[in-house]
């Protein structure tokens, strides 16, 4: 557990709290990883490091696992808990979706790294 957790690089809050491996803010939801956030800044290019719902590193071809039921927007059903998703490919996306898969029955997707598990 870090003692002194460092302030929101977005907006500065200083209200932030650690949730598994990834300190999270509460005013605007940014999420990072601590570590990651020190080595950008001093412009060293470090290797990101994603990890899945119960702290396995991912990697790109990795299959993986949904641990959760997801809603889809934009479809009557969702993706079921217990989904295998294979030959994931790790990206920096959008809202902390991570990973870009190809999803049976859905088509391509994001999908966030916290709500699947290594297979």
């Amino acid at each position: 557990m870090i003692e002194n957790l460092p302030p929101c690089p977005k907006c500065s809050c200083e209200y932030t709290y650690e949730m598994n491996a990834l300190v999270v803010c509460p005013e605007c939801g940014h999420e990072w990883v601590p570590a990651e956030a020190g080595a950008e800044a001093g412009g060293l290019a470090a290797e990101r490091i994603v990890k899945d719902a119960v702290g396995n590193v991912l990697r790109d071809g990795d299959t993986v696992v949904v641990v959760k039921a997801l809603k889809v927007k934009g479809s009557s059903s969702g993706i079921k808990a217990g989904t295998k998703v294979r030959n994931i490919r790790l990206v920096d996306g959008v809202d902390g979706h991570d990973i870009d898969c190809r999803v049976d029955g859905f088509g391509a997707m994001q999908l966030k790294s916290s709500v699947v598990k290594k297979a």
